[in-house]
């Protein structure tokens, strides 16, 4: 195996649920080398690749399904807070949530539609019909969130996201 084949083996091993972009950026290596070292990797069967919400993700072969989509979200600032204030709290309303995250309501239902569809958590409906959450697996979701950090450039995004949001929810709220 080459040495860059073998880069890109260990890296995705020891960042379980790299993106494509990162995983480029880390070994600081062109895209087409990347393509090339992860497309020879998944013929080995040494490499996972799994799409989740627009981001196509490599894992090795340790990793189930389920745990690498909540992986992929762990790599997501803002769905990594969601899942961390759940661990904390084990249910928590979407206005509980919102106030916790200092986010607009519409960026707390946007990523916990996204995590109930990956069956990460479930929602349900409380009192006076308000959405509350819970994880599906509170212990392999702890065990998977001390995996991984989201990268930087994880972490831009997800803030100029929020800051789009709240200023579009400003706008609206003044209009």
């Amino acid at each position: 195996m080459s040495t860059v084949t073998e880069q890109v083996r260990s890296h995705v091993e020891s960042k379980p649920g790299v993106h494509f972009n990162a995983l480029a950026a880390d070994l600081d290596i062109a895209t087409g080398q990347a393509q090339y070292h992860l497309r020879k990797l998944r013929r080995a069967g040494d490499v996972v690749a799994e799409e989740v919400q627009g981001k196509t993700h490599y894992y090795s072969q340790e990793y189930g399904p389920w745990e690498r989509r909540v992986l992929a979200f762990a790599r997501r600032e803002t769905a990594r807070t969601i899942l961390l204030h759940l661990l904390e709290a084990e249910s928590l309303s979407a206005d509980e949530l919102t106030d916790r995250l200092g986010v607009a309501r519409s960026t707390v239902s946007w990523h916990v539609s996204a995590l109930a569809d990956a069956e990460i958590l479930e929602k349900s409906y409380g009192e006076r019909g308000r959405v509350v959450v819970a994880l599906t697996d509170p212990d392999e979701t702890r065990r998977l969130l001390s995996a991984v950090r989201p990268s930087l450039t994880d972490r831009l995004i997800d803030r100029f996201t929020r800051l789009v949001d709240d200023g579009l929810a400003a706008a609206t709220d003044d209009g």
